[in-house]
């Protein structure tokens, strides 16, 4: 049988395990596996490369750093206090409730740098809350995944992280770069979620009132300085971002410490009307005590144990593509598109299809190394393509079949995956249109770059 022959056959066994709903870095190391045997490649080629991915690796150090952060502000109650702020500036619109929880993934996302912590976290949070509020439960919970993909846009980004390692850009310039683009996906957003709720009628409105801003605001001051803290610390040098997730992490777990005794001592929250609420509790969040440490740090290292394998072996598959010629293939048919634009919007079509079928690492790590060196070759600036690539990919988490934000969301709320659909075509409109703005107006991808 010939090689093509076997080749195909390994493809599509993999592809229907993939359908299946086996782990999608299991279905990438069998195809590794069998793509090693029938090149002939040596099988100690794979052990040495999943090493050297984390051992060479420096920056990628930060990925499991950031996940704890996400997990510690979640249990913390910072994550609460920041929906509590977008929900009181944005409750006195139609649509208020569903564009703070909106609000509220990108004020998480600029802490922890996960799109699937960042859709669990504020979907298992306001879900329930917008459901009582009049939102249709299938609404409610497609906002929270739509929300969930400014999560890897808004640095920190773990997915940011990878990109740089693999094309080795300075990462504190990605996280730089993703700001405007992040918060103009989480406004295209905005404007879809209230011509939603506008048409339907839905969510109670609640009285724009100065005093519950300001008091929600006053709640939300370590949510404030967690952000401020790591995007001063990389904006300025002073951190890298390794050291940015190791700080983040630091400041959380005193403040959880900190925090537990002072919010039993101060009453906990037997006061649930924000606005009669004692400053002093507001200045406090209910924390967590050390013995709840080990649980938090678990959850996180779950998640990390599902993401690191699956970079490894993506890596490898990167390389046996190389080998079969995969990688020339693709980048004589972007290069023969011509020039600037049609390179830029070919690579956005390719990187648009496959965040349909697969997640974002395998979909950056195959396929950036191949597209981002055609793209500089044509003038595109390195940077602004990761963000255009980045964004492109982010799309495909609410984008069937796969749409991982998607699952995330139905597993949360206990909404079904199909039933989410329909409310996601807006939102996907609106990012998609965000995209090619961001596409072609690359001052918004470097504008707050350090001038070097």
């Amino acid at each position: 049988m010939a090689d093509s022959t076997i080749i195909t056959l390994i493809s599509l066994g993999v592809t229907f395990l993939f359908m299946l709903g086996v782990p999608v870095f299991v279905v990438i190391g069998y195809w590794v596996l069998g793509m090693s045997f029938v090149l002939g490649l040596s099988l100690d080629n794979i052990g040495a490369a999943l090493a050297d991915v984390f051992t060479d690796g420096f920056a990628l150090l930060a990925m499991p750093l950031f996940i704890l952060t996400g997990d510690l502000i979640n249990r913390s109650g910072i994550a609460r206090r920041l929906s509590d702020f977008a929900y009181s500036c944005l409750g006195w619109i139609r649509g208020g409730l569903a564009m703070a929880s909106l609000g509220a993934c990108g004020l998480f996302a600029a802490i922890s740098g996960s799109n699937s912590a960042t859709t669990a976290t504020i979907g298992s949070m306001l879900h329930p809350e917008m459901v009582k509020g009049g939102y249709d439960e299938r609404f409610s919970a497609a906002t929270a995944a739509a929300g969930g993909t400014v999560g890897i846009i808004i640095p920190p980004s773990i997915i940011f992280i990878v990109y740089g390692f693999l094309l080795n850009l300075p990462i504190s310039d990605l996280f730089v770069a993703g700001i405007i683009p992040g918060a103009m996906m989480v406004g295209g957003m905005m404007i879809a979620c209230f011509l939603i709720c506008w048409r339907n009628g839905w969510g109670f409105l609640i009285p724009l009132s100065p005093v519950r801003v300001i008091k929600t605001a006053v709640g939300a001051w370590l949510g404030f300085f967690a952000i401020g803290l790591v995007l001063w610390g990389i904006y300025t040098g002073k951190f890298s971002p390794t050291e940015a997730a190791g700080v983040t992490v630091g400041f959380c777990v005193i403040v959880g410490f900190v925090c537990l005794p002072l919010h039993r001592l101060l009453g906990g929250d037997k006061d649930s009307d924000i606005e009669t609420k004692p400053l002093a509790q507001m200045l406090v969040v209910q924390g967590f005590g050390p013995l709840e440490l080990p649980s938090i740090t678990m959850r996180s290292a779950q998640i990390t144990g599902i993401l690191a394998p699956l970079i490894a072996v993506s890596v490898v598959m990167q390389q046996i593509l190389s080998v079969l010629g995969a990688q020339e293939t693709i980048g004589n048919f972007v290069t023969s598109m011509g020039g600037y634009h049609a390179v830029l919007f070919t690579s956005m079509a390719i990187v648009f299809v496959s965040g349909m079928v697969l997640e974002s690492l395998p979909v950056t790590i195959i396929l950036a190394p191949i597209l981002a060196p055609i793209a500089h070759s044509v003038g595109v600036e390195p940077v602004q393509f990761a963000v255009v690539f980045l964004v492109g990919a982010s799309i495909g988490f609410i984008t069937p079949p796969y749409g991982l934000n998607l699952y995330v969301a139905s597993g949360v709320t206990g909404v079904p995956y199909f039933r989410l659909l329909r409310y996601t075509l807006l939102y996907l409109v609106a990012l998609i249109a965000v995209w090619f703005v961001v596409a072609l107006v690359p001052t918004l991808s470097t504008a707050l770059l350090p001038q070097r």
